[in-house]
């Protein structure tokens, strides 16, 4: 986990002000008890998670893939082709969604905007170390890769059994607030 108090706290706004806006429907499956917060979210996607990938084409339709995703500092990355239709999709409307799921017990959903991590990003260095250490080699070295970073402006987790699921991976449970 790689996310300062900051980015966790940007995240828990981000999370906080989904949930506050999701309809009724979505809210009464992702309730309190099985609502996720930042630093758990951060806590239960250590290294790499297959996101479902959904962007949209010059004709306004969707297309959905899968991506290696990595959670770093808040924020999914992920690589992929310059040649790929999703790669093309971002660079040309950089909205997308993402979806991670384990089964019925873990899901954690985002919506943001993806942009392509050029060598003057000051994630840049960060994002490729990190990259390179979890595949054994650069993704810039697979040919035509390109390195992406999906901002959230929206994201809510949902798990089946919160105290069982973090308990059994380590991850420590944030208080909730029993006024909310």
């Amino acid at each position: 986990m790689l996310e300062t108090t900051t980015e966790q706290r940007r995240l828990q706004e981000i999370i906080d002000t989904s949930y506050d806006g999701a309809t009724p429907h979505l809210r009464g499956i992702i309730s309190d008890g099985r609502s996720l917060r930042a630093s758990e979210i951060a806590g239960l996607l250590s290294g790499m998670r297959t996101l479902n990938l959904a962007t949209v084409t010059a004709g306004d339709e969707p297309r959905i893939s899968a991506v290696d995703g990595h959670f770093l500092h808040a924020r999914w990355v992920f690589s992929t082709s310059v040649t790929s239709a999703k790669a093309r999709h971002i660079l040309a409307r950089p909205a997308v969604s993402a979806s991670y799921l384990e089964g019925e017990e873990l899901g954690v959903f985002t919506h943001g905007s993806a942009y392509r991590i050029v060598v003057d990003d000051t994630v840049f260095d960060e994002t490729l170390s990190h990259l390179t250490e979890f595949y054994g080699s650069s993704p810039l070295s697979w040919s035509d890769t390109a390195l992406f970073r999906l901002e959230p402006s929206w994201m809510v987790g949902y798990v089946s059994n919160r105290d069982a699921l973090l308990a059994g991976r380590g991850v420590a449970a944030e208080p909730r607030d029993p006024s909310a």
